[in-house]
């Protein structure tokens, strides 16, 4: 029996170092891992047995390794196949070979696996186990330091895989190991600290002593230790990590330079920990304490010489000193409490932490930058009881209320000095530049300050960063208005200063001053509080504030600077001031004048290329305006002629460009917003009145829109073109910024009597429509294949999807745009200050189509809130015809935009009434063609790997892999879109007649007499409109039924919401067919759904709706049965308990728990959406010392198995094999990345 064993063993031995061999040919490695399996899954007892043979030291490492994962799995997976008498001989001769392996002084990864090996026996053997192995341990432990670290590791992963990272131990199970983990503290901790005394001294000892192989073996057991100690730091009581020195031990490891980023750990761990509710509370406290001193000390002694000069401290105490500040940081954001009542150590804390935020080594100020972003968050925060600032200024907005917590804030307060705020405003101000940007020798120095940059990992970008200071001063200000003020100012006109003292400034200089202006616009708004109305009286305080920000603004508006870099960044700083204009309305006029002065300081030449810097800074200035206008709200009312007669003068002597106009003319309607209805309808006629005239002329109607000819000439003549383009641009700006304001309404309808308001633009619709829709039908003609066949190459190719569209869609990130460029939400551009001036190409007519179209939908969409105007002014017809007549012929992205901009929000503003009129003929055709396209292209993408979309017809270029993920993309957003169109068709404000389900469905299952026709819900409800036109309801129904077969986890949810409504209308109705459709064709489709894993986020809304129609229609229709009884693994006796469960409850709830249950039996649990996806954690392998810093970031790893739809959303695995190669760089080709996680896979 014996010589049989040792001849499986080798056997198994042989395979082990086959399958490993990565020489040996792929069958042989294939028969190596069948064979391997076959043991496991064989004779228990067998494989217990081999498995004990091969962990013996006569074998080499790879195969005793893969031993002890066969011992692991074993215990793991098949411990309950064993006898008790087994288990207790298992466990013996695993106890034996502990001590084999600690005597024979074997390799780490070894003493490891051996480890883990007993962690598995205690996790199943429970408490007893352990309780009669600790003293084992402690013995051995006794007997060197190669037997100590064994003990240690086995110490360390008990806690951490069996109590913290084990999510597939049951309930009880964790609990009752937990507690007997927490009953033998008294005796791990003390051993534990015993260890970690002894083998530090010996250590030390024998180094003394030159014996470095005995002092690397005791530093071996010491690490092992303090990594024993971390698995009990995040939940052991902290009064216990005291008690028996854990805590005394740590900290002064902390000294020990091999040692001391272990004990760090241990530090972090036990930092955040939140203080008991119970009478341990006093102990925990104490605990604290003394954590708060030990590391304050040692932080102390590193500011110290930190200070004294960058030469003493080398870059491993800056790791060092990092970990300390981290900890620091848990420290004072979750335990503040312990410290803050003693004076003098809260004090000394607050400067220690004030010293690392002003550390010039950026790692240190990033951590010392949570820390205070806490602390002031939580200073400046509101309590629920609101009372009036401090009239000195020294705390502004931060009212003091009643309660502990307000007591305990303001005393917080007291702390926050003047000094410390002044001190974290310079450095948030310093630090406000990239490395990047700061050139050597710069006058303006930041000093040793070690500035953010691009190289610096980890910690996000320099915009996240930036946020999170300029978070930190607006905290400031709300607390130190005046400190904020008077230091955001000064530093602004020292480098004003600075730079006027320049010969030339340079563009170091602009770096700096650009620097700023976020932050002045922060203080501003903070400390004038934009959301308050201004009554014209001023508190002592704000006359402080706004005495300071005069003088600041003098400094800005006596600057004379003509280049149109600095113009820009002057246009910010003037734009930052706008909320202080709120409060001080005399100084609005200066600001506009600079403004209209900065204007005109600029070039308005457009042949010289070199001038659209220049064009892009008149842009920016005219912006100003609106930004102005925005914040400084009625201060800007008694300008308004003033800047009427500027515009008109500049204009009449040709210094206004178009664009600029546009964007005067919606910094006016801005202004006018704030003055009421009738100054938002005087300014609109002044500013719409010429654009009318030119408008609704017939003569460029006919020349341009009457053939698909006349749009070729339009094309061609630059200047007409794009004066069309900037007039659909201002009708879209008109109609947003025009409307009413919440805080003006009720005055309104005083003024008018109490009759309704009639929008502002309302009188403007009817000659404003009438030329887009022609416009718009031209434009979307020029995809019809006859009208395509006869276009020149030029507007064909400006016809095709842009570059900047297709690298957006792939996720490449946008290429560097032009600078007055207009940025569409698709990363598309156009450049919108084109006056006609240059001659057309393919990418000016890409861009007028792209913006005249986007601002074309944007209007009709916006026009549809006019409700009264649009619907019952306009001619139905016109509109379906300009949008549906080529709709078979659009592009995908069309199609999305034009649903989303246009036919959502028509559909959710046409009254009931005007259903008939307005939506059958729009929803008709676009449903018809989204049904067909949707469907084939869906049926390519999951039958054949690839979406066939329109929208890249003409395009050659690019890799097949980028053009696959293009046309999914494009796919599933057209796919999103028109489901969520279903979802607004479904939605409440449209169905108010459809009464709930529990309404519907009681009358429905007692007296189906009082049933209504589906006639009668037609104009109470737009689903019962929808399912009365034949026309509308098929398409849709059809969408409906498909989308639960197409992967995308986004556009389901939508469905289902139509899916909801659509049940509600067959319980509420009499209509058979209706009826029909949903108990079989939807009931069938959902469970159908319920298959794909992919709808596993939404697999409790399916079942709900599969309950819905079993309980509320399987009484008037046998199909919901029929079809439950088809599936393959259900009786007829199951389905009679199932409803004989239904019966017995009333719960919703708990008829979808049955239904779940119903259906997971009646499939042989094979509805991926339904299965239990119970993740198996195993004992984390630890061949190598990182292991644990991997565990924190795993990486794909050979034998997993991935559902590629459920990884990346439902996306084809072309997609996800794209962004696989977009991520691996050191791949050379999309091929190879397939090639390369096949092998994985």
């Amino acid at each position: 029996m014996e010589e049989s064993g040792i001849a499986v063993a080798n056997n198994v031995a042989k395979a082990i170092l086959a399958a490993l061999d990565w020489s040996s040919s792929p069958d042989a490695r294939k028969a190596a891992v069948s064979y391997l399996e076959s043991i496991k899954a064989g004779d228990v007892r067998i494989l217990a047995n081999t498995s004990f043979i091969l962990v013996k030291k006569d074998w080499s490492s790879e195969i005793r390794l893969h031993a002890f994962k066969m011992l692991q799995q074993l215990v793991r997976l098949r411990w309950d196949e064993l006898s008790p008498a087994e288990r207790r001989n298992f466990t013996n001769v695993a106890i034996e070979l502990m001590s084999e392996i600690a005597n024979a002084c074997d390799e780490w990864a070894l003493k490891s696996q051996m480890s883990a090996l007993v962690a598995e026996m205690v996790r199943k053997e429970g408490p007893n186990l352990w309780q009669d192995l600790l003293p084992s341990l402690v013995s051995l432990s006794n007997s060197g330091p190669v037997q100590a670290e064994l003990v240690s590791m086995i110490l360390r992963w008990l806690p951490e895989d069996i109590t913290v990272h084990n999510e597939d131990l049951e309930g009880d199970r964790r609990r009752l190991l937990l507690r007997g983990l927490t009953q033998s503290l008294p005796e791990i901790l003390p051993l534990l600290y015993t260890l970690l005394d002894r083998h530090f001294g010996a250590a030390l000892n024998e180094a003394g002593r030159q014996q470095l192989d005995l002092a690397k073996q005791h530093a071996a057991t010491v690490t092992a230790t303090l990594n024993a100690i971390n698995a009990y730091a995040e939940w052991a009581p902290v009064p216990d990590l005291a008690r028996y020195g854990i805590i005394h031990g740590c900290g002064f490891l902390l000294s020990s330079p091999d040692f001391r980023l272990h004990a760090c750990e241990f530090f972090k761990l036990v930092s955040p920990r939140k203080r008991p509710a119970d009478d341990s509370a006093s102990e925990f406290d104490s605990a604290m304490s003394n954590i708060f001193h030990i590391l304050m000390n040692v932080s102390k002694d590193f500011l110290l010489r930190s200070s004294a000069g960058s030469g003493v401290i080398d870059e491993s105490e800056f790791e060092f000193a990092e970990y300390i500040c981290e900890s620091m940081v848990y420290l004072g954001s979750s335990n503040l409490q312990c410290i803050s009542g003693d004076s003098i150590v809260f004090s000394f804390y607050l400067q220690e932490m004030l010293g690392y935020f002003q550390h010039r080594k950026l790692v240190l100020h990033y951590q010392g930058l949570h820390f205070w972003l806490a602390l002031m968050r939580d200073a400046a925060s509101k309590p629920k009881n609101v009372a009036h600032a401090a009239t000195d200024g020294s705390v502004s907005n931060l009212p003091s209320g009643s309660g502990q917590g307000d007591n305990e804030k303001q005393r917080l307060l007291t702390f926050l000095s003047d000094d410390i705020c002044s001190c974290i405003l310079d450095i948030s101000f310093q630090r406000m530049l990239k490395k990047e940007k700061v050139l050597p020798g710069s006058k303006l120095s930041v000093g040793s300050l070690e500035l953010w940059s691009d190289d610096f990992e980890g910690k996000g970008d320099f915009s996240q960063y930036r946020f999170k200071l300029l978070e930190l001063v607006r905290f400031v200000a709300l607390i130190k208005p005046l400190i904020a003020a008077s230091k955001v100012s000064e530093r602004i006109i020292m480098i004003i200063k600075s730079i006027l003292l320049a010969a030339v400034p340079a563009q170091q200089d602009l770096a700096v001053m650009e620097s700023m202006q976020l932050a002045l616009e922060n203080v501003i708004s903070t400390v004038f509080d934009g959301s308050k109305e201004f009554d014209g009286s001023l508190s002592e305080s704000q006359l402080a504030l706004c005495r300071i920000f005069e003088g600041l603004l003098q400094q800005l508006l006596s600057l004379k600077w003509t280049e149109p870099a600095f113009v820009v960044v002057l246009g910010h700083y003037l734009d930052a001031v706008g909320p202080f204009l709120k409060f001080s309305p005399d100084a609005v006029g200066s600001v506009i004048n600079k403004l209209f002065e900065l204007l005109t300081s600029l070039p308005i030449v457009l042949k010289d290329p070199s001038t659209s810097i220049a064009r892009h800074a008149r842009l920016q200035i005219c912006s100003s305006f609106i930004r102005i206008a925005k914040a400084a709200d009625k201060s800007l009312l008694p300008h308004m002629k003033e800047i009427a007669d500027t515009m008109a003068h500049l204009q009449k002597e040709g210094r206004l460009l178009r664009a600029e106009h546009n964007l005067l003319g919606e910094a006016f309607m801005v202004m006018a917003s704030a003055a009421g209805i009738q100054q938002q309808q005087e300014v609109l006629a002044w500013l719409l009145e010429p654009l009318s005239k030119q408008w609704t002329q017939p003569e460029w109607q006919n020349a341009y829109l009457s053939d698909p000819t006349g749009l070729v000439r339009l094309c061609s003549e630059a200047q007409v073109m794009w004066s069309l383009f900037h007039t659909v641009t201002f009708f879209e700006k008109a109609l947003k910024r025009s409307g009413f304001r919440k805080s003006n309404i009720n005055s309104e309808i005083n003024l008018t009597g109490g009759s309704a308001l009639l929008h502002p633009m309302a009188s403007h619709l009817s000659w404003m429509i009438p030329p887009l829709l022609k416009l718009l039908r031209a434009i979307h003609s020029l995809w019809s294949p006859p009208v395509t066949h006869l276009l020149p190459g030029e507007i064909k190719a400006a016809m095709i999807m842009s570059d900047v569209e297709r690298t957006t869609l792939i996720g490449e990130g946008n290429p560097k745009l032009s600078k007055g460029a207009l940025t569409f939400a698709n990363g598309s551009q156009v450049d919108v200050n084109r006056e006609g001036y240059t001659e057309s190409n393919e990418t000016d007519i890409r861009n007028w189509l792209k913006g005249v179209r986007d601002s074309g939908y944007n209007v009709l969409g916006l026009a549809a809130t006019v409700v009264d105007s649009f619907f019952k002014c306009l001619d139905s017809h016109s509109v379906a015809l300009a949008l549906m007549e080529n709709i078979q012929f659009m592009e995908f992205r069309h199609i999305r935009q034009l649903v989303h901009s246009i036919l959502i929000p028509l559909i959710k503003c046409c009254p009931p009434d005007m259903w008939e009129e307005w939506s059958e003929k729009l929803l008709q055709p676009l449903l018809l063609h989204t049904q067909q396209a949707l469907s084939c292209s869906w049926s390519s993408l999951l039958h054949e790997g690839r979406a066939k979309v329109p929208d890249l017809h003409g395009i050659l270029t690019g890799s097949d892999l980028k053009v696959e993920v293009i046309e999914e993309k494009l796919l599933r957003a057209l796919t999103r879109e028109i489901c969520s169109l279903l979802s607004v068709l479904a939605s409440p404000g449209l169905n108010p007649g459809l009464p709930s389900l529990e309404q519907s469905g009681h009358v429905s299952r007692t007296d189906t007499s009082s049933l209504k026709d589906l006639d009668a819900f037609a104009s109470i409800s737009m689903v019962g409109f929808i399912m009365k036109h034949r026309g509308l309801a098929l398409p849709a129904l059809q969408i409906t039924l498909e989308a639960f077969k197409w992967t995308d986890g986004e556009a389901l949810p939508k469905v289902c919401l139509f899916c909801g409504a659509v049940i509600l209308l067959a319980v509420s109705t009499n209509n058979i067919e209706l009826q029909q459709f949903v108990s079989k064709d939807l009931f069938y489709a959902i469970i159908q759904g319920l298959a794909l894993e992919s709808n596993a986020i939404i697999s409790a809304e399916l079942v709900g709706l599969c309950r819905e129609i079993f309980v509320y229609l399987s009484d008037r229709n046998p199909a919901p049965r029929q079809i439950l009884l088809s599936l393959p693994c259900i009786s007829l006796q199951d389905l009679h308990a199932f409803e004989e469960a239904l019966t017995k409850t009333s719960s919703p709830k708990e008829q979808k728990l049955h239904m779940k249950s119903l259906l997971m039996l009646a499939t042989g649990n094979n509805l991926k959406a339904l299965a239990a996806q119970k993740s198996v954690n195993v004992i984390t392998n630890v061949s190598d010392r990182a292991a644990w810093s991997q565990r924190q970031n795993p990486k794909p790893m050979k034998g997993m198995l991935w559902d590629w739809q459920q990884l990346y959303n439902g996306y084809s695995v072309a997609a996800f094999f794209f962004f696989l190669y977009r991520d691996n760089c050191d791949l050379n080709s999309p091929a190879e990345v397939i090639q390369y996680y096949k092998e994985i896979f």
